[in-house]
């Protein structure tokens, strides 16, 4: 799985500023703190489920050494 990288994050963000501020003049401005919220949610599920594969990567290096 590819990690999303700083960069391409804030690429993303500066490219959705112009429709998200037109949002915004035309009274629409709840629209873009939705999109907002919906990106940095499935960016924090994605960090959270990457690191829950971690653990569950070391709770299992750790079952295999016992003996």
């Amino acid at each position: 799985m590819k990690k999303i990288k700083t960069k391409y994050i804030i690429a993303l963000l500066i490219l959705s500023a112009w429709p998200l501020y037109y949002l915004y003049q035309h009274q629409l401005g709840a629209i873009s703190f939705l999109l907002l919220a919906i990106l940095f949610l499935m960016l924090a599920l994605k960090e959270l489920s990457m690191e829950r594969e971690r653990r569950e990567r070391e709770e299992g290096g750790r079952n295999n050494r016992v003996g």
